[in-house]
C-alpha cells in the first residue's frame, strides 16, 4: 500500500489559469481525503481520474477537510456538493472544518434550492442521499479515523480566521499540511519529522515589490521563503512540498517583470539556506508520493 498526494490546485485567489485555487487530495488504496476546496476542484479532480487515479471519480469524493473559510479555499465547495451528487453521487459528503462551516453549507444548499428541486422531482429523478451534507465543526485533536486513515487537525496562525492545519497518520506515511498561516510553533511541533510537509509560501524578495498594505497583508498572515526555510529546518520533514505559492511578478522599480520560473528557483534557493532536504515547488496535477 502506497499513500499518495494528489496536488489539485496550487493557487491563490489570483486568477492564473494554470494554477486552480488550493486544494490537495491524498489517496489511500482505493479512498480519496480532500484537503481545502478552491476553484475547479471536480474538474481537477475529474483531470487525475483520467490520468488512472480512480478515487478522485467525482463519485467518490466523499471526505473533505477545510484549513479555514477563506473564499478562495472555499469557492469550490458547491462545485463539491453539487456536481458528483448531478453524477450520481449516493452517499452525503462527510465535510470537517472550523465553526462557520455549517452555516456556510446550509446558505450553499439553500441557495440552490431551486436546482436542487427540479433534479429530484423531475426528469432526472435525482437521489436524495448525495445532495446532503454531514457537517462537523472540529476542535483540536483527533478528527476523523477509518481502516486507512488518522486525521489529526492542529490550530494555525492565520488572521482573522480561526484555521488548521491537518496531519495524516496512513499506514505508510505521516503528511502534514498546513493550510494559510505565519510561522507556527504548533505546526512545528505536529510536523516534527513527517515524511511530507505541504506547507503555504510566499516569495520573500518579491513581497518588497507590493505596495505597503500589500506588503504588510503579506506578512503578517502568510510565511515567506525565507521563514519556510527556518521552519522545515526545525520540523525536518523527509520532503516539504510547496503550494499556495505567492511568487508576487509584479515590476520592480525599472519595470522589469522577473519570470515565474526564475522566481520559483529564487524562492527554492531561500528556503535551501535553512532547510537541506527535498524541496518540490508543485504545479497543478502533481503526484507525490
Amino acid at each position: 500500500m502506497e499513500t499518495k498526494i494528489v496536488i489539485l490546485g496550487t493557487g491563490t485567489p489570483n486568477p492564473i489559469p494554470e494554477r486552480n485555487g488550493p486544494s490537495v487530495a491524498i489517496i489511500v488504496e482505493d479512498k480519496s481525503y480532500l484537503i481545502d476546496f478552491g476553484t475547479g476542484i471536480v474538474r481537477r479532480a475529474e483531470e487525475a481520474n483520467r490520468m488512472g487515479i480512480s478515487s478522485l471519480e467525482a463519485l467518490n469524493l466523499k471526505i473533505g477537510f477545510l484549513t479555514h473559510l477563506h473564499s478562495d479555499h472555499t469557492i469550490g465547495l458547491p462545485d463539491l456538493i453539487y456536481t458528483p451528487w448531478v453524477l450520481e453521487r449516493q452517499e452525503p459528503l462527510k465535510l470537517f472544518g472550523p465553526e462557520g462551516l455549517k452555516d456556510m453549507t446550509h446558505h450553499i444548499l439553500e441557495a440552490y434550492k431551486q436546482d436542487i428541486d427540479a433534479r429530484m422531482y423531475g426528469l432526472e429523478g435525482a437521489n436524495t442521499e448525495g445532495i446532503k451534507v454531514e457537517v462537523q465543526e472540529i476542535e483540536e485533536g483527533l478528527v476523523y479515523q477509518d481502516e486507512l486513515v488518522k486525521v489529526e487537525a492542529f490550530l494555525v496562525e492565520h488572521p482573522p480566521f480561526k484555521a488548521y492545519g491537518y496531519k495524516f497518520t496512513t499506514p505508510d506515511k505521516v503528511i502534514v499540511i498546513s493550510g494559510d498561516t505565519i510561522p507556527s510553533e504548533n505546526l512545528i511541533k505536529h510536523a516534527k519529522d513527517c515524511d511530507i510537509l505541504i506547507h503555504e509560501v510566499y516569495s520573500h524578495e518579491g513581497v518588497k515589490q507590493r505596495s505597503p498594505k500589500w506588503n504588510r497583508y503579506h506578512t503578517s498572515v502568510h510565511t515567506s521563503s525565507l521563514e519556510l526555510g527556518e521552519i522545515a529546518k526545525r520540523a525536518n520533514p523527509k520532503k516539504l512540498v510547496l503550494y499556495h505559492q505567492l511568487f508576487f511578478r509584479v515590476p520592480d522599480k525599472e519595470g522589469n517583470v522577473i519570470s515565474e520560473v526564475d522566481r520559483e528557483i529564487e524562492m527554492i534557493n531561500e528556503i535551501k539556506q535553512n532547510y537541506k532536504g527535498e524541496v518540490i515547488s508543485a504545479k497543478d496535477l502533481d503526484i507525490i508520493i
